[in-house]
Formats: structure tokens, sequence, C-alpha cells
């Protein structure tokens, strides 16, 4: 009798237990779901609301906070965890509030009803870029409270404006300013990319944008006449190079020689010519000057005097009638000369921390890689400062911008308890040459 009493004890415990856990997780990824229904589009995203959210979970953690305008209008929301150890650098965990426009009418579900299928997957703009990271800093926090851990340095988590334009009045005014530089920053954690194997993605550097705008000019004359160095001639010939120059960057990648970060990839974004005409364009008349803009996307490892050369000597030589600017050109290399990347050797304790955290959560890291567009991580790199892009998404298609994109709930609880990991190490790195670290958990 009393053994039967003992196992139903347990079986009550066990249960119990289980139905707690699952109403943890519920509630997780019900305040996940309400930081991906604040719509925060471009071009009007509704930073107020969302900085408002922040705030609240910040709050909810009893984490210090301030949110701060750097151009008006735009919110960035810093949270502080303030270690037992000050003086030392602290961790910068960073994300941003902002995300892409979407087309509803070509989704299954809204991109802002945060929908949840029967299978598990979260369908919104933001599940993988970059929503999630942000709520999953907040949640691993709230778990490492609830486990009375202290770090020894601060931890600041800070959420920006703009990033999916430029961050030119989120991430690149906050890195410029006083109050960052009293922040006292030591790495920073910025997003990645989403895996669809089961190894998570963790990248070290970035590609830099060049916005290339290309423009001929040439004697405009009558449409059945064949002219030479005519303005789409000339363009068209350009246009060739550069599609024979794109075709050998992605056949390195088709081969397996290199990964698509580690290449330079050219993407042509408008075409411009004609003369207007109130049914459309003039079609008996060559144009007097012709435009296209290209995409350029330059890895750290690449070497930029040499393609600058080849874009004034082959894609718009002068001796063509030909001229080119940049609608933006982000270096590639520091003021220095050196390549702006975050060393994974041994020299950079934060990449070997990393490693280990992944692994002690139960996580598998894949070879560091370049990331292929741009994030904010660039103007914290300027700075020289160790930044590390990591989402913790595996097993899931790398649908950022993408109609339908989600996440499935599953990984979404994963990656917090990779984030705890990764934070616990950090934050309890005593920054001594041979990386040790207090383990308080």
């Amino acid at each position: 009798m009393v053994l039967v009493l003992v196992l139903a004890i347990a079986i009550a415990i066990r249960e119990t237990s289980s139905e707690s856990e699952e109403e943890s997780s519920s509630s997780i990824i019900s305040r996940f779901q309400q930081y991906l229904k604040i719509n925060t589009s471009q071009p009007s995203p509704r930073y107020q609301e969302a900085a408002e959210f922040l705030i609240s979970e910040g709050k909810a953690v009893s984490l210090e906070y301030e949110i701060m305008e750097l151009v008006a209008g735009k919110p960035l929301v810093l949270l502080k965890w303030e270690g037992t150890n000050p003086h030392l650098p602290s961790i910068l965990l960073y994300s941003h509030t902002d995300v892409v426009p979407s087309e509803p009418n070509k989704w299954a579900h809204h991109p802002f009803s945060a929908h949840l299928d029967p299978t598990g997957r979260i369908f919104a703009r933001g599940s993988q870029d970059m929503k999630c990271v942000g709520m999953q800093y907040l949640e691993a926090i709230r778990r490492l409270r609830a486990h009375n851990f202290r770090p020894l340095r601060t931890l600041y988590l800070a959420f920006s404006p703009d990033e999916e334009i430029g961050g030119h009045h989120g991430a690149e005014k906050f890195a410029q300013s006083e109050i960052f530089r009293r922040m006292n920053v030591g790495v920073v954690l910025d997003e990645g990319l989403a895996s669809p194997d089961q190894h998570y993605r963790a990248f070290y550097a970035e590609r830099s944008p060049w916005w290339l705008v290309i423009k001929a000019v040439g004697a405009p004359g009558h449409g059945s006449k064949l002219y030479d160095n005519s303005a789409m001639e000339n363009l068209l010939k350009s246009i060739e190079s550069i599609r024979r120059f794109r075709s050998s960057q992605f056949d390195l990648i088709k081969a397996g020689l290199k990964a698509e970060g580690d290449v330079v990839s050219v993407n042509m974004a408008f075409l411009k010519a004609g003369t207007p005409s109130p049914t459309g364009f003039v079609m008996n008349l060559q144009p007097s000057e012709a435009e296209a803009g290209f995409d350029i996307r330059v890895p750290p490892t690449a070497d930029p005097e040499s393609l600058e050369r080849r874009i004034a000597e082959e894609w718009a030589p002068s001796s063509r009638n030909m001229s080119f600017y940049f609608k933006q050109k982000t270096p590639v290399h520091d003021k220095s000369g050196k390549p702006l990347l975050t060393k994974t050797d041994g020299s950079n304790p934060w990449w070997g921390l990393l490693e280990n955290a992944v692994q002690k959560a139960g996580g598998k890291l894949g070879e560091p890689e370049v990331f292929p567009a741009a994030t904010d991580s660039r103007y914290f790199r300027q700075l020289g400062l160790p930044a590390i892009g990591f989402s913790p998404m595996a097993n899931t298609p790398v649908l950022l911008h993408d109609h339908n994109e989600f996440l499935h709930k599953d990984e979404y609880l994963k990656g917090i308890k990779i984030y705890e990991s990764i934070i616990k190490k950090y934050a309890s790195f005593d920054g001594q040459e041979r990386g040790e670290f207090r383990d308080e958990l």
C-alpha cells in the first residue's frame, strides 16, 4: 500500500511538472507573438509601441532601462543588468526593432498575425529577422534571474531602429555617441542567419554594400539608324562585362570552392533609359542617356582597389563616354587598412567562449562565416570591437525578407537555452589571458 502511494505521488509530481513546463513554454511563445504583432515595418514602423513593450519586458526581469532618441521619432531602447565588477568591459546584446515591408496577399497568414500553425510554425515578419533574437536575450535573462545568477560583467541589451534602411539613425549614431563610449563595451552579439541543417551559424564579418550607378551618354538619333557608341550600346557592353564577372563569382559557389559570403556579388537593381511619352516611351528615338544600378557586396577578404580599377577601366570606361558614382560605399577595411572582421582564433577569447557555450547547451556550431549581406555589426567593428553575428535557428530555411517568414516554436525555445548558456559564459568571463571564467550556476 505504501509503495502504491509513493508511485502515485511520483506520477502526480511528474504530471504537475510537465503541465508547469508546458504553461511556461506557452507564456514564452505568447510574449514572442506579442512582439511580432507590433507592425514595425518600414517605411512607417510603430517604434513607440515596440519601445513600450520592450521596456515593460525589461522591467519584468528587473533590468534598468533608458530610452533615447538620437534622431527624433526613432527611439533606441537600452536595458542594463549591472555586473558585480562594472569596471570590466561590458557585453552588448544588440538587435534591431524594424522589419522590412511585406505583401500580405502573398502570405499564407498575415505577416503581423504571428500565427502559430498546428505544426508549431510561427508565421510573422521579423520571426527570423530579428525579433526572435531580441526576445531570446530577454527570455535567457529571465531564466538566469530565476537561478539567482549574478553577472560579473555588466550586460546591455540594445533595441535599435532603422537597421533595415542602413542603420544611420540607429546603430551608427549610437556607436558614435558619448553614451556608448561610457558603456565600455568589450564585445557585441548581433544577428546571424538561420541554418537549414543541425549546425548553428556564426558570422565574424560581413560583405560591404557598394551601390553603383553607371551612366552612359551618346548622340540621339532615329530608331532605325545604326550608331557606334550610342548610350544604350555602351551601357549594354558594360552590363555584359558585369554579367561575365558575376558568373565567374557564382561559379565558385556552385563548385563548392567558396561560400556565398566569400565572393563579390553583383546584381542589377534598375535600368533607366528611353524618352517617355503619354503611352509609354518614344519607340523611334534612340536615347542620349542610359543608366543602370547595381548592388555589389564586397567581402573583407577582397581587394577593393582592384575592384575599383575594374569598374573604372572595364565597366564604366570614360573612353566609351561613361561615368559612375556610388549611392553608398561602405568601407571594406578599417582606418589602418586592415579588413573589418572579428578574429576567430585563440587571440579572441569571445569566439572560443561562444563555441563552448553552444556545445554545452547541446548545440553544434558550423564553420565561421562571412555574412553575405550587411548588418549593424559593421558600425561596431569600425570601432575595433569584436562583433559576432549569431541567430540560433537550426533546421530552419532561410526566409528573412521572404514571403511566409516563419520560425518553429521548438527552435525558438532551443535558441533561448543556447543564449542562456552564452550569456552565462560571457558574463562570467574574468578577462584573463588563459580564458578562465567563473561558473556560478
